[in-house]
């Protein structure tokens, strides 16, 4: 693969169905039907599954009427029997309730509303093609990839390439089962219903995975429904006046208690980074997300930390572009993972790196055991000299990328895609590329590994360290900052020419602090401009740019997860003019956005202006849930409120500048460390209850 992940992905035709439960996802039509001709499937563990799943009634597709999914990982289906020749309506209701685990159940009920008893038969056609989730991804996957057996009332699928992964579907009824699925033959009685309940279960490498439920179980008693519950007791609660922004962070809690997966030697959980196509362990998005989440669940972090560093790159490998050091940048575990960019684990990615130190030293401000802490720092000192040893590929002290082999990603930054690194006029930046956010994050990382020095008494290490950042400070205000433009240059191409388009990436420059106050100012002001403010969220380029295309991957369209990051820099350089107005204006644009895409902030969605186009224009391959997105609410929470912890210097400071609609806004059971308490503000007003004595405000 020569291009970016997102490269070749099929356009999910129809308003596509996603549920999602840790790995496993499934992908189908708003009749439940999973059609292999749009990319549908239930995958687990990065093979699909099941390639087709078509409920049929006496033959022909029943109509669909409409789809319920309060929850991540379930649905109901809702559909009726055409009307028959000569009748306008129809009296034949049927549901499909679907939930989804390590594998898939579905209760069918079809109900007779009319006056007289009525016949028909239903029947599932079902087939498995095994493919791997990339070459589905790419619409390369073919049918006719499993052999089907009956044994009795269960219909086995196995794989013809790989043995050991295999699909087991039973069911009640008393179907007739054959090698292309299954059928029943009923009556249903004048005002009575009848039903069925069908359960796939996957086999991976020779062993049955348990799926997570068992048959008749209420969908609130599944595993899935268990940990989500779970999760939700043990986070922090927040209540909001304003209804809309607290209908978003219901459907936030709720994504993100879906996405999480448990890492077997610890138990705890780290995020995937959303579906349908990236539901694994990804370390830019991981991260990201586990920062945004903190004011919710410490463990998160940890988690996604802790598994981050037993991945850590060890040697040089050109293929995966591992080096000693590196955070990884995605992991797969499909049946062509070898095939997918560099193979299981991929290192191509820049930022991951600092990004690893940062969230390390943000989770000991919000309370992670010093143990915890200590036994990462060899992990965030290896990834420190990986920034200086292979990141500064020529010594300038700049963080580059370039990608070793043909096979890797050409860009390297969170703006992965081959097109987004042009210069204002629209000419592609020629590799090795140094982004303008990478060195903020390594500034910052380099600060962050200090304030853990000085915390553990290497009063050494946290001078060198301090002594770094401060140089790299310097370095950057000097060959980044555009002074004729008023913002800083997107990177530095390879000739170290500054790439002078105007992007959101400067505004992650402010969220890391890198930035003097004398140009935060002249910034925040060609933030403000209707150039780079849709309506509905911060473009990821100007629409005066040479590259600009509102329906881009990343150069126009908005990302929540990057306009989320950017409001967090405008708030933490609240007293610079225009920096609050400007953050309350995003904020109010991305929340209507939400609220247009039914809570659910979906990973990207187009640039158009909103006096253009209301409400916003989906982006057709938009991951959905998708983790920073989902998370992108999280963090403009904890922007407005100005929170800023630090539990070992027993601190807790608050800011806030909430907009106005939002009236009060308080999180409860908020733990720091061994202190539990509460905080509320509206507008600038803050109140803290139940700090424990000796701690400072």
């Amino acid at each position: 693969m020569t291009g970016p992940l997102h490269a070749g992905e099929p356009t999910l035709v129809g308003q596509a169905v996603t549920l999602v439960e840790g790995s496993t996802f499934c992908l189908s039509d708003a009749a439940g039907d999973v059609d292999p001709g749009n990319a549908h499937g239930l995958f687990v563990r990065d093979a699909r599954v099941l390639s087709r799943w078509q409920l049929r009634l006496d033959g022909h597709r029943p109509q669909p009427l409409s789809v319920l999914a309060p929850d991540a990982y379930a649905a109901r289906f809702v559909l009726r029997r055409p009307p028959l020749a000569g009748l306008a309506d129809s009296t034949l209701l049927i549901t499909r309730e679907r939930l989804v685990g390590d594998g898939l159940r579905e209760t069918v009920t079809v109900e007779n509303l009319g006056r007289e008893a009525t016949t028909c038969v239903l029947s599932l056609v079902v087939e498995a093609d095994f493919a791997d989730l990339f070459a589905v991804k790419e619409g390369r996957a073919a049918g006719g990839g499993a052999d089907t057996t009956v044994d009795g009332q269960e219909l086995q699928l196995t794989a013809r390439a790989d043995g050991g992964r295999r699909l087991r579907v039973t069911t009640s009824g008393d179907p007739l089962v054959t090698p292309g699925g299954l059928s029943w033959r009923i009556v249903v009685p004048a005002r009575g219903q009848w039903g069925t309940e069908i359960v796939a279960e996957p086999m991976a490498a020779g062993r049955w995975i348990s799926p997570g439920f068992e048959r008749g179980q209420r969908i609130d008693h599944s595993a899935a429904a268990r940990k989500l519950q779970a999760w939700r007791q043990a986070s922090t609660r927040v209540d909001v006046d304003d209804p809309a922004l607290a209908a978003v962070l219901r459907r936030t809690e709720t994504d993100l208690g879906a996405l999480q997966i448990p890492d077997p030697r610890t138990g705890r959980p780290f995020v995937a980074a959303g579906a349908p196509w990236f539901m694994t362990l990804f370390g830019r998005d991981s991260l990201l997300t586990a920062w945004s989440v903190l004011p919710l669940d410490l463990n998160l972090a940890l988690g996604t930390l802790q598994m981050l560093a037993a991945t850590q790159g060890r040697a040089v490998d050109p293929v995966t572009e591992e080096q000693p050091g590196r955070i990884l940048h995605e992991l797969r575990l499909g049946p062509d993972s070898d095939r997918a960019l560099g193979g299981s684990h991929y290192y191509g990615s820049v930022d991951a790196t600092p990004l690893f130190v940062m969230l390390l030293a943000e989770a000991w401000r919000w309370g992670a055991d010093e143990a915890t802490i200590r036994r990462l720092l060899p992990a965030a000192d290896a990834a420190l000299e990986w920034l200086e040893r292979y990141g500064d590929r020529d010594g300038d002290g700049f963080v580059e990328y370039q990608r070793a082999t043909d096979r890797g990603l050409a860009n390297q930054g969170w703006k992965d895609s081959f097109d987004a690194i042009a210069f204002a006029d629209g000419t592609p930046a020629r590799t090795p590329i140094a982004l303008c956010e990478v060195q903020a994050y390594a500034y910052t990382a380099w600060l962050a590994r200090a304030e853990l020095a000085q915390a553990f008494g290497d009063d050494q290490r946290a001078e060198r360290c301090r002594r770094r950042a401060a140089e790299l400070r310097t370095r950057f205000t000097d060959r980044f900052w555009l002074p004729d433009r008023g913002w800083y240059a997107l990177a530095l191409d390879g000739a170290k020419a500054p790439v002078d388009a105007l992007t959101s990436n400067p505004g992650h420059a402010l969220w890391a602090g890198i930035v003097p106050d004398e140009h935060a100012e002249r910034l925040v002001q060609r933030l403000s401009g209707r150039d780079m403010d849709t309506g509905y969220g911060l473009r990821t380029m100007s629409a005066t740019m040479g590259a600009y295309n509102p329906m881009s991957y990343h150069n126009g369209s908005v990302w929540p997860h990057d306009t989320a990051i950017v409001v967090a820099g405008l708030l933490r350089y609240r007293h610079i003019p225009g920096a609050v107005p400007l953050a309350h204006r995003l904020i109010g644009g991305l929340l209507d956005a939400a609220t247009a895409f039914g809570g659910r902030l979906p990973e990207l969605f187009c640039g158009f202006e909103r006096a253009r186009f209301s409400p916003p224009v989906p982006y057709p391959t938009s991951c959905s849930p998708q983790a920073w997105a989902a998370a992108a609410p999280l963090l403009l929470v904890r922007a407005a409120l100005g929170l800023d912890p630090d539990v070992p210097a027993r601190t807790l400071r608050m800011a806030p500048r909430l907009p106005r609609q939002w009236g009060r806004l308080s999180l409860a059971e908020l733990r720091l460390g061994p202190a539990t308490v509460r905080v509320s503000a509206e507008g600038d007003r803050a109140e803290i209850e139940g700090l424990p004595a000796g701690w400072k405000r």
